[in-house]
C-alpha cells in the first residue's frame, strides 16, 4: 500500500505547506493532492508544488466537472505534466448541487452522463488520435447549437500530452463508483470504510464489468481520504475529526439531497445522520458535532497514540486498498503513517 498526501481546500485564508509537502517527499510517500470547493483552486497549488518538488507525484482530488471544459481540463493536465516531467494525475468530481448551481452557475443536470461524457472527450484529447468530434447530451465539439457562428471546426491539440495520463474520480454512490470502476484509472472516496469493504467491492465489480474490465484491472488504483490525527488522548483526537464530519454529513448539501449524509445511512447511522442534520441545518454547528458517534469517527479515521493508529491500520490494508491519501496536518503523523506503513 502506498501513501499519499492530501492538502484540502482553503479556509479565509490560503497557505500551503511546502515543508509538509517536502517532507513527504522526503519520507517516500507517492503522491500529494490538492482541492478546490468555493475558494481555492486545485490547479495553482499543484503547479506550485510541482515545480518546488523532484519525484513526488501530484494530482487534483479534485477539479470540479463544472468548473471546466472538457478541452480546458485536458490541456490543463497535458501542461502539468509536461511541466513536472510526467508527474501528474487528473482527479475529476462533480461536487454536488449547490456548487455546481450556486457557485458555478451551471446545471446538475444528470451527474453520471455528465462525467462520463466529460472523460471520453478528456482521453479523445490525450490520445491525439485524429481531431475531437463530439455529439453528446452535456457536450458538443465543434459547438453547432444557438448563436453559433458555423466557423467552429474539429482540432487537434497542438501539444503532445501523455495518452495513458491517469484519470481519478472521486465517487462515494454506488453508480459513480461503479463508473469510476468503468472509465477511470483509479477511484478516490472519502468517508471510506474499510468495514463495508463487501459492498464497495460489488460496486466497483459492476463497474469492470460494464467496461469489460478485469476485476479488478492491473494498475488499478483504489485511494480512499483518511483522517488521521495522533495524540494520547482519543476523544480529543476524534473531536478534530466530527467537525469535518459534521459539516459534511449535515450541511454539505441541501436536506433532501446531500450524498455524505447519505453515506452515513448506508453504513447503518441513520438516526445520528438525521440528528446531524437537523442540529447543523438550524445553527447548532457544536451539537452536531458532539451528536457524531464515536463508531462513526473510528470507522472513517485514524485517531489515537501510535498502537491504537496501528491496530486500526490494520483493516486498511487488508481491504484491497492500494493507496492511502491522508489528510493531517501534525508532522508527526506524517512520520507516524510512514513508519506504519513505508
Amino acid at each position: 500500500m502506498r501513501l499519499a498526501l492530501n492538502l484540502g481546500y482553503s479556509g479565509p485564508r490560503y497557505s500551503l505547506d511546502m515543508p509538509l509537502v517536502l517532507e513527504a517527499e522526503r519520507l517516500g510517500y507517492d503522491s500529494v493532492w490538492s482541492a478546490e470547493a468555493y475558494g481555492s483552486d486545485a490547479v495553482t497549488p499543484a503547479a506550485w508544488i510541482a515545480a518546488r518538488t523532484e519525484r513526488i507525484h501530484v494530482g487534483t482530488s479534485i477539479m470540479q466537472i463544472a468548473a471546466r471544459t472538457p478541452a480546458m481540463t485536458a490541456m490543463t493536465a497535458m501542461t502539468l505534466d509536461a511541466l513536472s516531467g510526467g508527474r501528474f494525475r487528473l482527479g475529476l468530481g462533480v461536487s454536488g448541487p449547490q456548487v455546481v448551481e450556486g457557485w458555478h452557475g451551471q446545471p446538475f443536470g444528470k451527474p453520471l452522463r455528465k462525467t462520463r461524457e466529460y472523460v471520453e472527450i478528456v482521453r479523445a484529447i490525450l490520445r491525439r488520435e485524429k481531431p475531437v468530434e463530439f455529439r453528446g447530451e452535456y457536450y458538443q465539439i465543434p459547438y453547432a447549437g444557438p448563436a453559433a457562428t458555423g466557423l467552429g471546426k474539429p482540432l487537434k491539440s497542438i501539444l503532445h500530452g501523455r495518452p495513458e495520463l491517469p484519470v481519478y474520480l472521486a465517487a462515494i454512490g454506488p453508480r459513480n463508483v461503479a463508473l469510476a470502476a468503468e472509465v477511470a484509472d483509479g477511484w478516490i472516496p472519502v468517508f471510506f470504510s474499510p468495514d463495508r469493504m463487501r459492498i464497495f467491492r460489488e460496486w466497483l465489480g459492476a463497474g469492470f464489468a460494464a467496461g469489460g474490465r478485469a476485476s479488478p484491472p492491473a494498475g488499478f488504483d483504489i485511494m480512499p481520504m483518511v483522517t488521521v490525527v495522533t495524540g494520547p488522548d482519543v476523544a480529543a483526537c476524534r473531536a478534530v475529526v466530527k467537525a469535518g464530519l459534521a459539516l459534511y454529513v449535515g450541511g454539505m448539501g441541501a436536506r433532501d439531497r446531500n450524498f455524505y449524509n447519505d453515506l452515513a445511512c448506508r453504513y447503518g447511522y441513520e438516526t445520528a445522520a438525521k440528528t446531524i442534520q437537523e442540529l447543523y441545518l438550524s445553527g447548532r454547528k457544536g451539537e452536531a458535532e458532539a451528536a457524531v458517534p464515536d463508531a462513526l469517527v473510528d470507522e472513517v479515521a485514524l485517531c489515537g497514540p501510535r498502537e491504537r493508529i496501528a491496530e486500526r491500520l490494520q483493516a486498511w490494508q487488508a481491504s484491497g486498498v492500494t493507496t492511502l491519501m491522508v489528510a493531517l496536518r501534525q508532522p508527526e503523523a506524517l512520520h507516524l503513517m510512514a513508519e506504519l506503513v513505508l
